[in-house]
């Protein structure tokens, strides 16, 4: 996700190829499309991480609070490059959603 969001903005600064430019190269596609794929990919990983913690025994042989850490640490990420790279680059979007989550939650 950091990639499909940074690619240019790396590219621009000499940075080394990121997974945009590697499957580009690797699949002969234009950036758009790898971008779609690369994607698609992080959605399929989602699916997968929800099925292993619902249906898999991976629950039952690590403890909840450590899959819970790692479970949170990826929602972090997903929200951090869903719209951009809001980790160098902070935007309202991320500002507001940090603000929302740590200073003004919702009460019950």
């Amino acid at each position: 996700m950091d990639d499909i969001a940074s690619h240019k903005f790396e590219q621009e600064r000499g940075h080394c190829a990121s997974a945009v430019e590697c499957y580009m190269r690797e699949h002969a596609v234009s950036e758009e499309e790898a971008c779609s794929e690369l994607k698609k990919q992080v959605e399929n990983a989602w699916k997968d991480i929800n099925q292993e913690l619902i249906f898999s025994e991976i629950s039952k042989v690590v403890p909840g609070p450590v899959l819970t850490r790692i479970l949170n640490f990826t929602r972090v990420v997903g929200f951090i490059y869903k719209d951009g790279h809001g980790y160098s680059h902070v935007e309202k979007n991320t500002k507001d959603g940090i603000t929302s989550l740590l200073i003004d939650p919702v009460s019950y």
